[in-house]
């Protein structure tokens, strides 16, 4: 990756590629660093090799380094909360125990001011909690310099061209994933709040709905209805995850492209040093504005899930 072989622009792109785990075909043709092809006598599990590889590996294929990342700040936010309650200390509250309970309070917080169903659903709390922590963990990963771990991780693996990227969350497997997840439990707690019936008829009966004297005209309006909420249903996860992954993409491109300057002389490098400390302090509003609105948006959907439009009707 830091090879003087490299140009630009495959810096950039070794840079934005994820290691990835998955299956290629019996008679694939393979071809390494130098050029050489190899051909495939059977169906083989193994690491891309290059981007193309790990787009021929199709849907089956899964990037071992957001799995890995995401799986330990999980576990590492699990670890000092746990931690912290165990030791908690009511009458004197310090240091990481002050700054959980500042976090706790201020989701606990935004929950109330959003969430009108707290008496009845008990789970939205810890959800919001766990989604902010954890997308702002994810986030916090891109103020690493860029090339740190991953040229750790070549040297480890032995592979100058070994792929690894470190922000889950400029990986759109993640962020969809995450978002079709408070999807899927959006449908669950409005089928749980209204019913099935109840459902279905929000989708069937809004936006529009024919006056009383007039419901034959609900005859024309329910495929319309049914286009035009199934479409808003769908897009908001997608709109969720794109959200995330967009910015977090975007600001981990800007930090490479900066990067790129240390490789330019001493003045360029300067400028660089320069402009990476800049982003970086920028940066930190950004990664903690978009795990605050993934989860505030999370909690506006459980709301919604709640909510009964049909009183009208």
């Amino acid at each position: 990756m830091a090879s003087e072989e490299l140009t630009t622009t495959g810096y950039i792109q070794h840079h934005l590629q994820n290691l990835t785990y998955g299956k290629l075909p019996a008679g694939y043709v393979r071809t390494d660093y130098s050029g050489n092809t190899t051909e495939l006598d059977s169906s083989t599990w193994t690491l891309a090799k290059s981007s193309q590889e790990a787009k021929d590996m199709g849907f089956q294929a899964v990037h071992l380094d957001t799995l890995g990342w995401g799986i330990f700040l999980a576990i590492l936010i699990g670890f000092v909360f746990r931690r912290v309650a165990v030791n908690a200390k009511p009458d004197t509250p310090k240091g990481m125990q002050s700054f959980v309970e500042l976090v706790t309070d201020f989701v606990n917080d935004t929950v109330k001011g959003l969430f009108n169903h707290s008496h009845t659903n008990k789970f939205v709390a810890p959800m919001a909690l766990t989604i902010f922590t954890w997308v702002f963990m994810m986030n916090l990963m891109d103020l690493i310099p860029v090339d740190w771990l991953p040229v750790a991780a070549q040297f480890i693996a032995g592979d100058s061209h070994f792929y690894f990227k470190v922000v889950p969350t400029t990986d759109p497997n993640a962020t969809l994933g995450m978002a079709f997840t408070v999807f899927f439990l959006m449908i669950l707690f409005s089928i749980r709040a209204k019913g099935v019936g109840g459902f279905l008829k929000e989708l069937a009966c809004h936006p529009f709905w024919a006056p009383k004297g007039k419901g034959y005209l609900n005859v024309l309006l329910l495929p319309i209805n049914l286009v035009l909420e199934t479409i808003a249903l769908i897009a908001k996860p997608i709109s969720l995850g794109l959200r995330l992954f967009g910015n977090m993409y975007a600001g981990e491109t800007i930090f490479i492209l900066i990067a790129i300057l240390f490789s330019l002389g001493f003045v360029f490098g300067i400028l660089g040093g320069v402009l990476q400390w800049a982003w970086a302090v920028f940066h930190i509003l950004v990664i903690t504005l978009q795990a605050f609105i993934f989860m505030v948006l999370t909690i506006v959907y459980m709301e919604m899930a709640h909510a009964d439009l049909d009183d009208d009707h």
